[in-house]
């Protein structure tokens, strides 16, 4: 199998102000370009796209191609569950919105320690292991936001998962927060392969700032930001997947070309990134991967991970050449949704946020910028 995986996180759209109107036909032709060029690994999950991202993968594959031409992850989303009952509701769902009878991948959809305590007190990780054994899922893991010493702690409590999936890129890697390396190094530990997510942060590594792009273009002038991130996780040897969440065909075309004939970052490279890392950490003010985990909650409907972006791109970027762009962007956000300051500081942003951002004091700085 190759080592790039295709996340269903990020899909076109035909209403870029509506997440849920995902473009299937546009997701077909990537689709057919990526099984074309010999990758094989979907990844979706039960929230993605409000839904529509399971849906849209049985439009573009499930009922265009035999099922042993992909592999197909999901995901048991445990901060919607409340009772035993609700795991057989939500995986027929997901079975049914797929199109399928099996997963070959299936995992327990990001756990931290409250939710961690939520699926232990439900048996969700007994629930899983039963699917396996009806060979309803062959594969069993779960996807983790938190530190390594509560990932060491699952791992104790529950050694027969056969894989974890991880946030590594080369920004995370030694932060203290995330401890994307930490974490790795305790799945090695453990015998768990790895998948990893989030290699370019939500989009982020993949458009840095110029004295990076710089440092980047001179060593390989053909190579996108978004290869250099993608190869760094690659490269780890516990890694067997890598997913992108690619939203066109120009970054299908990209990642796929890349990793075609996948070679590891040498030495050389690796300097690179540490330097770029440096350059990066000193002018990103709001590390968000725009994973849409704050958003459906929010009581005043508050667009967070578009209004973070906005602010970033002033931070890391000519502010008088992106201003205008950057201010019709936000005129158009605060049409359909709450602004930064309609924030009534409620904290259910803060409670899911996989980052563990400090997002009501970040939503006051945007308001300081665009309000």
């Amino acid at each position: 199998m190759k080592k790039l995986g295709f996340g269903l996180m990020r899909l076109p759209l035909v209403d870029p102000n509506h997440v849920e109107r995902v473009d299937v036909e546009l997701v077909k032709k990537m689709a057919d370009r990526f099984l074309e060029r010999g990758y094989t690994y979907f990844d979706t999950a039960y929230p993605y796209h409000e839904g529509r991202s399971e849906t849209a993968f049985r439009e573009a594959v499930v009922k265009r191609y035999p099922r042993d031409r992909y592999i197909l992850a999901d995901k048991m989303p445990t901060r919607s569950l409340k009772t035993e009952e609700d795991f057989d509701l939500i995986f027929d769902e997901q079975l049914k919105r797929c199109g399928v009878d099996y997963f070959n991948n299936y995992l327990l959809h990001n756990l931290n320690r409250e939710r961690y305590e939520n699926v232990q007190r439900l048996d969700g990780f007994d629930y899983i292991a039963r699917k396996k054994a009806e060979g309803r899922v062959l594969h069993t893991g779960f996807s983790f936001h938190d530190d390594s010493a509560l990932l060491e702690q699952i791992l104790t409590d529950h050694p027969e998962v056969d894989f974890v999936q991880l946030q590594i890129n080369y920004i995370d890697w030694d932060s203290p927060t995330i401890e994307a390396g930490k974490c790795y190094d305790v799945c090695c530990r453990y015998g768990k392969p790895v998948i990893v997510m989030e290699p370019v942060k939500g989009g982020s590594l993949a458009r840095v700032p110029e004295e990076a792009l710089e440092l980047m273009k001179e060593y390989a002038p053909d190579a996108s930001p978004a290869s250099w991130a993608i190869r760094y996780a690659a490269s780890l040897d516990n890694v067997t997947v890598v997913l992108s969440g690619m939203s066109d065909l120009e970054q299908l075309e990209d990642n796929t070309a890349f990793m075609q004939d996948f070679k590891p970052l040498n030495p050389d490279e690796r300097k690179i990134l540490h330097q770029v890392r440096e350059i990066i950490n000193s002018t990103r003010a709001i590390p968000c991967t725009a994973c849409r985990y704050c958003s459906p909650g929010c009581p005043m409907n508050i667009a967070i991970p578009e209004y973070f972006r906005l602010y970033n791109t002033l931070q890391q970027f000519d502010p008088e050449r992106e201003w205008n762009n950057v201010q019709t962007y936000f005129n158009t956000l605060i049409h359909t949704h709450g602004k930064p300051s309609d924030c009534i500081r409620c904290g259910q942003c803060e409670a899911v946020c996989p980052q563990h951002l400090p997002i009501i004091e970040d939503l006051v700085k945007v308001s300081d910028i665009f309000e």
